[in-house]
């Protein structure tokens, strides 16, 4: 793989360079991505779909303290961007030990919170009845890795904004060949079931701490901290702050829409719904990660050559961007709108020692998933354009239209429409919320990008 320093992002053709950044991350979250996939799979099979819809429950509580890092990464990393881009390495050096030491205090605040309120947030996420105990089993173990997972992914952002892909994939993929692993050692061979579900993916989450811990103590980072950039200052924190609070916001949404889908779903079809979902939704972390690939291999190319004042190459890089991501995205439609069936059988089986109740809650899940998977992904096609299009405002610093077009898509269209749908349509106005959503998410996106292009980015 080619190495990129950071200066190359200003000099190297934009196409080329998003390919470097680009195929490293895609890499990068299709290891991430196949890791959840395959652990469903796994999960489904050894100890069954209950099991699923237990950590599709847990997941929103643990990713939402994890994505505290990545707040504090995304929000960091375009600053260290900008800041390598005017050749400022000071700056990004105290942005780099202020983001370690944030992280830490609110991560680990966080995971003492979710653990005294545990009895109350699972019920609250959708952890009701047969879906509880796993719940409780899985979560207690996974969050108390979360502050490991929290600070993995503030280093695999700054990584990426030092301009090194190849590390920051490494990173990403560590924990999840560690994860399948232990999947296997901890259930299929010692039988430990949901708690051994849950030591496997905390002993992913240390393991990639480990890794990005050696990389920065390596040779190969130019961002060596010493304790004086471990105290906090304040204008770095607003700053700080001010990005990462959009990454924050959509992850907290995203812990919200959760909590509805699962109580919406467990309403409409009980546990068998809620697992339903759990399918979906590894899917759309799975099916679009070369579209997430193109979107982080963006985002330092943006913020370094907006802090260099080459607005020509920012322009460039938006439109390779786009039409990259789109083809990749309409690919991955084909493929969900062909095969659905055979994907939803994959994470499910059907032996005969099961009970009558999991026969049931299995048939009802192979039955119900496909239609479903066809209306989530309708407009895949489309998404690229919002997604640039919101990530294009966090690399180059603007926070205020970065939180607006992030929650855009999910804030403001698809819970109100989750919220009334189904009081008419039932389970179907569930599914079609989603593509509305995008539809409507991508026409804001595009006007907001469009008139940011013609009135800063022109010559």
């Amino acid at each position: 793989m080619a190495k990129v320093t950071s200066d190359q992002l200003g000099t190297e053709p934009i196409g080329q360079l998003l390919v470097k950044q680009a195929v490293p991350a895609s890499i990068g979250i299709l290891v991430m991505s196949l890791n959840i996939l395959v652990d469903y799979i796994f999960v489904g099979n050894w100890i069954g779909s209950i099991a699923i819809a237990a950590i599709n429950v847990v997941l929103p509580i643990s990713f939402f303290i994890g994505a505290l890092g990545m707040s504090i990464g995304i929000g960091g990393s375009s600053i260290i961007s900008r800041a390598l881009g005017a050749d400022n390495k000071a700056k990004a050096l105290q942005t780099f030990g202020n983001q370690i030491t944030l992280t830490l205090l609110v991560t680990i605040t966080m995971v003492v919170l979710g653990l005294t309120f545990v009895d109350d947030l699972i019920p609250a996420f959708g952890g009701k009845g047969a879906i509880f105990d796993p719940a409780k089993i899985y979560y207690i173990i996974v969050v108390c890795g979360v502050p490991f997972l929290a600070l993995c992914m503030m280093g695999n952002t700054v990584i990426r904004a030092e301009g090194k892909p190849k590390f920051a994939m490494i990173a990403m993929i560590i924990p999840s060949v560690g994860n399948l692993l232990m999947d296997y050692i901890f259930i299929y061979i010692f039988d430990w079931g949901m708690a051994g579900a849950a030591w496997a993916t905390t002993i992913g989450y240390v393991l990639c701490f480990a890794y990005v811990l050696y990389f920065f103590i390596s040779k190969h980072s130019e961002l060596k901290v010493t304790w004086p950039h471990f105290k906090l200052k304040a204008n770095i924190l607003k700053e700080i702050g001010s990005l990462g609070f959009v990454t924050l916001a959509r992850q907290a949404v995203v812990s919200i829409i959760y909590l509805l889908l699962n109580n919406i779903l467990f309403d409409l079809g009980g546990e068998a719904m809620v697992a339903v979902y759990a399918i979906i939704g590894r899917m759309l972390m799975f099916a679009l990660f070369p579209v997430f690939g193109v979107t982080q291999g963006f985002l330092p190319i943006a913020g370094y050559n907006y802090g260099a004042h080459k607005y020509e190459r920012v322009r460039e890089s938006i439109f390779t961007a786009i039409k990259y991501a789109a083809l990749l995205a309409t690919l991955v439609f084909v493929g969900l709108m062909v095969f659905p069936a055979e994907i939803a059988s994959l994470f499910l089986s059907f032996k005969p020692d099961m009970s009558d109740f999991e026969l049931a809650t299995n048939a009802f899940v192979m039955e119900h998933t496909p239609s479903a998977m066809r209306w989530v992904f309708a407009a895949t096609p489309i998404i690229a354009l919002q997604l640039i299009g919101a990530a294009y405002f966090q690399a180059v610093g603007k926070a205020v239209p970065a939180l607006l077009l992030t929650l855009t898509r999910q804030g403001f269209f698809f819970i109100p429409l989750i919220l009334i749908l189904p009081n008419f349509m039932g389970e179907l106005g569930v599914w079609i919320s989603f593509p509305i959503a995008d539809v409507l998410a991508t026409i804001v996106t595009g006007y907001y990008l469009r008139r940011e292009v013609k009135n800063t980015l022109n010559p």
